[in-house]
């Protein structure tokens, strides 16, 4: 049930950053919305897998230049994390693509906005659902 509350709140923050910056989000989406849910649902279950199994790594990794830049350097991380979500997403033939068509604005901007709505979503629905 946590893994599926999870993949919800993955799915709708990255909803969330497709709708607020025009570069992102899943083309082949089509009109049907049942079908746009399943996508993001999808895309949500991917972004997951990479924030749990490789961000730790290289958050880890990267540990001193995030001290340096008195953890700015997490946006590039997260915005990373993106691009390497959209990446996979494309080499799956099972799964919608997830555009992220360029690393400076679109998945900075994408990085910040879901980490936020990540953030806002995990503080409200967790705690309310304890």
């Amino acid at each position: 049930m946590r893994i599926l509350l999870a993949i919800i709140l993955n799915a709708l923050a990255l909803g969330a950053a497709a709708f607020l910056v025009p570069g992102i989000g899943i083309p082949q989406g089509g009109s049907d919305t049942g079908t746009l849910i399943l996508s993001y649902l999808a895309v949500g279950a991917v972004f997951g897998l990479v924030n749990v199994i490789i961000k730790p790594v290289v958050s880890f990794l990267t540990l001193p230049i995030t001290c340096l830049t008195l953890g700015l350097f997490a946006l590039v991380i997260n915005a990373a994390m993106l691009l390497l979500t959209g990446w996979l997403t494309s080499l799956v033939p099972l799964i919608p693509t997830f555009q992220v068509p360029s690393f400076f604005w679109d998945a900075i901007l994408g990085g910040i906005i879901v980490a936020i709505v990540s953030a806002l979503l995990n503080r409200f629905v967790v705690s309310a659902t304890t």
